[in-house]
């Protein structure tokens, strides 16, 4: 067992993501330093751990092994829970591989001594699909260093936010008939994401765990057919209908949970092809090594449906997204050198405080709208989504509070600065590269200055075309998005809005 001194740091790759967003309070909560690391430091600043005194704060970029070195120096043990399943990521076997070579060799001339690292579950078959493949090839490269590997393997995690999760919620919740494939009827072994927390952050307590793999998994084994089923009565649905057929590939079922999920298809394929496994625990040691109560399929489900209703969900899949740093949006010749760019600046007066203001330009987007012209914005996120984008479905994670990262719908947050300015970056299929900007400035007489510029550095000719051809629909839409803003502001303040 590790002991919980000064000089004994514990770091966590990934503190953005999903799983390590979440890891990291339990850590804190049993005792431990941890070094938070992930590519974006004000990603990192911006979570609710990160102003904790045991809690210290790193940029670190898996691609570059000296990043890596830097981040594991000092550090007793390190959780490894990076991948690169992201959109945009055209080859994530390659990826993973070389992020995890650097793994290694960080770990192993930073002298750790344990490495623990989640996988997935699924038995080595020539049909195993190419996530669980990357999966396992991940935890041969780890183990083939000097620094003992705890491997945990796990099937479908089933937690609030979780693209597992928000797979099957939209499903589910949009289609009351379903033509499907015939992977729903494969075995499963899903479990609740509190379980697998609480099983990586006691790997840390039990030093018989160094060098050791256990499978994962919650005390149902079931057909994602009958997960659907059970979401359907926790969600207070009808009884869904389900028809099975056998032509559905994966790759046709990522394309139809593309249309019908926030999840894109580059994601989406990958876990679609998982679906196809039978994915069982071989054995169940963890149990006795690290006893907890696992929650049924059932409750996960019920507790996730908890989370989101109340607006407490901590982390979500779409937090692991890259974030550029703010000078990058801004990269390129600027208009006087020859270079080229579009802005649309608006600018009015509102009868409120800058606080009252920012109440509602923190709450723009998700089921919020935009607060004029929504249909244009729908309209706007199926084209993406029938593109290929991620069109409108992701939302936002909580209804009022923004950080830095964090997506909201086909945007993602860059800077966020309090009653002051919200800078967002387009993530939707575009020929060029487009920002949105909000800044709020006081005035005399409890009134401010609301600042709404749109910019926009096309790509080529047709970047140039489509910045002509959106303008007139941009003249309706963001003057209608600064007169309700600030109606909006005006009318009655809001419940404060945390950051």
């Amino acid at each position: 067992m590790l002991q919980k001194n000064k000089n004994n740091l514990i770091l966590v790759t990934g503190a953005t993501g999903y799983i390590g967003g979440r890891l990291i309070p339990e850590l804190l909560k049993k005792g431990w330093r941890v070094r938070a690391a992930s590519r974006s430091i004000e990603k990192l600043k911006s979570r609710p751990w990160a102003a904790h005194s045991s809690v210290e704060l790193m940029a670190m970029d898996v691609f570059s092994r000296e990043s890596l070195e830097r981040a594991c120096a000092g550090c007793g043990a390190a959780f490894y829970l990076v991948h690169s399943m992201l959109p945009g990521q055209k080859d994530f076997q390659t990826a993973d591989r070389e992020a995890a070579e650097n793994m290694k060799a960080a770990a192993e001339g930073a002298g750790l001594e344990r490495l623990i690292y989640l996988g997935g579950l699924g038995e080595d078959s020539p049909d195993l699909s190419k996530h669980l493949k990357s999966r396992a090839e991940v935890g041969r490269i780890l183990r083939s260093g000097r620094v003992p590997v705890t491997i945990l393997r796990a099937a479908m995690i089933i937690g609030s936010g979780s693209a597992s999760f928000e797979i099957l919620r939209y499903l589910v919740e949009r289609l009351p008939l379903m033509i499907t494939p015939k992977w729903l009827e494969t075995l499963s072994q899903p479990v609740a994401i509190r379980n697998v927390l609480e099983y990586l952050s006691g790997c840390l307590e039990h030093s018989e765990t160094a060098g050791k793999t256990y499978d994962i998994g919650g005390p149902d084994v079931l057909t994602y057919h009958d997960l659907m089923r059970i979401y359907a009565e926790e969600a207070g649905l009808p009884k869904r209908l389900v028809i099975p057929v056998p032509v559905l590939t994966p790759r046709l079922s990522s394309y139809w949970i593309h249309i019908v999920t926030p999840v894109p298809a580059s994601i989406a394929r990958p876990l679609a092809e998982g679906l196809k496994n039978p994915v069982l625990c071989r054995e169940n040691e963890i149990r006795s090594i690290i006893p907890q109560e696992l929650l049924s399929c059932r409750d996960a489900i019920r507790l996730a449906l908890e989370r989101l209703k109340h607006d407490a969900v901590p982390s979500r899949w779409t937090d692991a997204g890259k974030m550029p740093p703010v000078e990058a949006l801004y990269e390129g010749d600027p208009r006087w050198a020859g270079g080229t760019l579009f802005e649309d600046r608006r600018s009015c007066q509102v009868k409120a405080s800058p606080a009252e203001v920012w109440n509602v330009v923190s709450r723009i987007g998700g089921d919020n709208g935009w607060y004029y012209a929504d249909w244009l914005w729908v309209l706007r996120g199926v084209l993406d989504r029938l593109a290929g984008g991620v069109g409108l479905r992701r939302g936002r994670r909580h209804s009022s509070q923004i950080f830095p990262g964090d997506a909201l719908d086909f945007w993602r947050a860059v800077e966020v600065s309090e009653g002051k300015r919200l800078l967002l970056t387009a993530e939707m299929k575009l020929p060029g590269k487009a920002t949105l900007e909000f800044k709020i400035k006081p005035e005399e007489n409890g009134r401010c200055m609301l600042e709404q510029t749109a910019r926009f550095w096309p790509r080529g000719l047709l970047g140039i075309l489509y910045w002509y051809l959106v303008s007139p629909f941009h003249t309706v839409i963001f003057s209608g998005m600064m007169k309700s803003i600030g109606k909006r502001a005006q009318q009655r303040p809001l419940p404060s809005a945390g950051v």
